[in-house]
């Protein structure tokens, strides 16, 4: 009699199913809001049963040439490949941060203040350091910035350490705190361009900028995110850090029992997390730009939304290095291609952000994305005992 137990689908596949339904599931609306929005198509659905095939052309049409500018703008050339590398890098760098506290049971929903303090005091030392080297001034600015990013975020998992302050508001409320001082300094004279009517700094010296192929964007911030991402692979798969990071994760009052000091594991993490944060911002500041092969200055938006962006790499990335790397390039390849979406297929630039927003909602809740799709519903495994019963019933 055969009684061999069925072997189900490993969590991992379980895990990339969902991930990809989820980005599917997100473009498929995205694409559906686009054509319902769009006032030419839907004078053609006004006739549709006279002549179905118009409406139907202009839809298939529309999306085909979505995709399409959305590929020349982010895979199209090698110049649009580089393009798609340096939106990525950052993404990768602070997506890495709120991964890495993800894994420890935190949500560092900080990442923004990190990023800002890290581009701040690295941004400052890029144009007020004059004179040395760039195999001094680069390290030297890419080093502090990320201590500060690595400050900012354990001061957060030392408050909650010390005394039992939720992260999710703590940070929060830094990330504010991170906005009104760079908001101020940029006002002092010590941070501000002569003449400039605007609150900006002044242009970073080169040998504070990061090399770059020339005629690209391809430059040592993509690798350096790159590092961080197998840096974190190592840490959570190779050390003891790691695993304690992962058992207070999972459980804090088993690895307490364990001997695990939580608290320490949660200063530590927080630290990290703000230190990759901190990095994701710091190539904000020092990436060379395409037309002046000097970095953007600084400037009270220059961050933009890079630290909510990388709660969305973190999410989609499930936490693991290699989805946050793969997110970050999905992602950076959208921010990529918003020119060429409005040039190419009058797209507007907002689909970008909605399909960010959908992924976000579908990914966040894999549960309904299991109920749309009920085929991705793992089968709940038997056990030796329970198929010998099924086999002698």
């Amino acid at each position: 009699m055969n009684t061999r137990v069925p072997r189900g689908r490993p969590a991992w596949v379980n895990t990339a199913l969902v991930s990809t339904a989820s980005l599917v599931l997100a473009f498929a609306v995205a694409m559906i809001i686009m054509v319902v929005t769009d006032a030419e198509i839907m004078a053609k659905y006004a006739y549709f049963v006279a002549r179905p095939s118009d409406a139907l052309e202009a839809t298939f049409g529309k999306i085909v040439l979505t995709f399409k500018a959305m590929y020349v703008g982010s895979l199209g050339s090698w110049t649009a490949f580089t393009e798609t590398t340096a939106e990525a890098a950052p993404l990768i760098a602070a997506g890495l941060g709120v991964a890495l506290a993800f894994r420890a049971g935190l949500f560092n929903i900080g990442a923004q203040g990190q990023a800002v303090m890290g581009a701040l005091v690295g941004a400052y030392l890029g144009f007020s350091v004059k004179g040395l080297p760039v195999f001094l001034h680069l390290p030297l600015v890419l080093l502090v910035g990320v201590l500060m990013g690595a400050l900012w975020g354990g001061l957060v998992g030392l408050l909650k350490a010390r005394t039992g302050a939720h992260e999710v508001i703590l940070t929060i409320m830094m990330n504010y705190v991170a906005a009104n001082i760079l908001s101020y300094l940029l006002k002092q004279p010590f941070m501000r361009q002569p003449g400039a009517a605007n609150p900006i700094a002044p242009v970073l010296e080169w040998s504070a900028t990061l090399p770059r192929i020339a005629g690209a964007r391809l430059h040592l911030g993509f690798a350096l995110a790159l590092l961080a991402a197998l840096g974190c692979w190592w840490l959570l798969e190779r050390t003891k850090l790691g695993l304690r990071l992962q058992a207070v994760g999972l459980n804090p009052d088993a690895a307490a029992t364990a001997g695990t000091s939580v608290g320490r594991v949660t200063f530590v993490t927080m630290g990290l997390a703000g230190g990759l944060a901190g990095l994701g911002g710091l190539i904000i500041v020092t990436a060379p730009v395409m037309l002046t092969s000097y970095p953007p200055q600084l400037t009270v938006s220059i961050i933009g939304t890079l630290g909510f962006d990388a709660i969305t790499v973190a999410l989609l990335g499930r936490s693991r290095p290699i989805g946050v790397v793969l997110a970050g390039l999905l992602f950076g390849a959208l921010k990529a291609s918003r020119a060429s979406m409005v040039v190419i297929a009058n797209t507007p630039k907002q689909l970008v952000d909605l399909i960010q927003a959908l992924i976000v909602l579908l990914v966040a809740a894999p549960a309904f994305v299991i109920w749309l799709l009920p085929f991705l519903k793992e089968r709940r495994r038997r056990t030796a005992r329970t198929a010998r019963k099924e086999a002698k019933a």
